[in-house]
């Protein structure tokens, strides 16, 4: 496949409620020469339907790879769910195995016109960062280090587990992909307790109750280490930590007034980029995480 030119994979919640993402990470990799492609055909990953149709999931997931595999791509990825099932469906079909399996889902997709062998590859984008760019080359790109910004990360679920499709990319149990990004923007990352706990989101329309005390949690241990912002890479993750905020202060009053980046955000303004114009960053966000007088929006 094409050496940094990718496919890109925004999913369903991206293009909806986090716009900042996907502007942020573009306006990044144009920086960084990564070339962007866009497949107007692209659909949901599958996953949220896996659990429900066995076949629609895989289906779906096949479809995009085949979409990619088209025009000779490989996926880069904004969500760790969706890249998290898409490298699930490639593996199923990068292995000698489950023949049957495999012939079934691309008769499937002979309606479509499509056929998928297994060659297209999904990265999640950070990973993309690390692995095709390197922490040398981000450094060189930093022209204003957000030195003596404190940043706790966020990891979610997906992105690093179940770690037997990632390659033994980065240890499930104790990462520090992340944490290596956040140093190479000249911010200090920190660690706090349970920094390994998920965000809830996958059961918030069952419980809303739970979710909200995980989040509240987590951000009680961030509020400790007197950490300046927290960062994530993954758009659900954020609705999360960023929106429920509000919630919290209205049921616990307490106001924890943590912003929450999305990692290509913190790169992008450490690259000199313009918080609004190019990331998407709100005026509060901005003084909070660089403890500017005003803090109005």
């Amino acid at each position: 496949m094409s050496e940094n030119r990718y496919a890109i994979f925004l999913g369903c919640t991206v293009p909806v409620r986090a716009f900042n993402y996907e502007l942020s990470m573009r306006r990044v990799s144009e920086k960084l020469g990564i070339e962007l492609v866009d497949i107007p055909q692209f659909a949901c990953c599958g996953y949220p339907i896996e659990g429900v149709h066995h076949d629609s999931s895989l289906s779906v997931a096949a479809m995009n790879l085949a979409l990619a595999e088209k025009q000779g791509l490989d996926i880069i990825a904004l969500c760790s769910a969706c890249t998290g099932h898409l490298t699930k469906v490639q593996k199923l079909f990068e292995s000698e195995d489950n023949a049957e399996e495999k012939e079934h889902i691309n008769n499937i997709l002979k309606n479509l016109g499509l056929e998928y062998t297994g060659k297209t590859k999904v990265r999640h984008f950070a990973r993309v960062l690390l692995e095709d760019i390197g922490l040398d080359k981000l450094k060189e790109a930093v022209t204003q280090p957000l030195e003596g910004v404190r940043i706790a990360p966020h990891y979610g679920c997906h992105y690093v587990k179940p770690s037997d499709i990632f390659d033994g990319f980065d240890d499930p149990i104790h990462p520090e992909s992340l944490d290596m990004l956040i140093e190479a923007t000249g911010a200090t990352y920190l660690d706090y307790k349970n920094r390994m706990q998920c965000c809830g989101g996958g059961i918030l329309a069952i419980n809303e109750e739970t979710p909200t005390n995980m989040v509240k949690a987590k951000l009680e241990n961030i509020k400790t280490v007197e950490a300046d912002a927290m960062t994530l890479i993954c758009p659900f993750c954020n609705i999360m930590y960023d929106e429920m905020q509000k919630a919290i202060k209205e049921k616990f009053d307490i106001d924890y007034n943590i912003p929450v980046f999305f990692y290509p955000q913190l790169l992008g303004l450490a690259m000199g980029m313009d918080p609004k114009k190019d990331l998407g960053i709100k005026k509060k966000q901005l003084a909070v995480l660089l403890k500017t007088e005003s803090e109005s929006e």
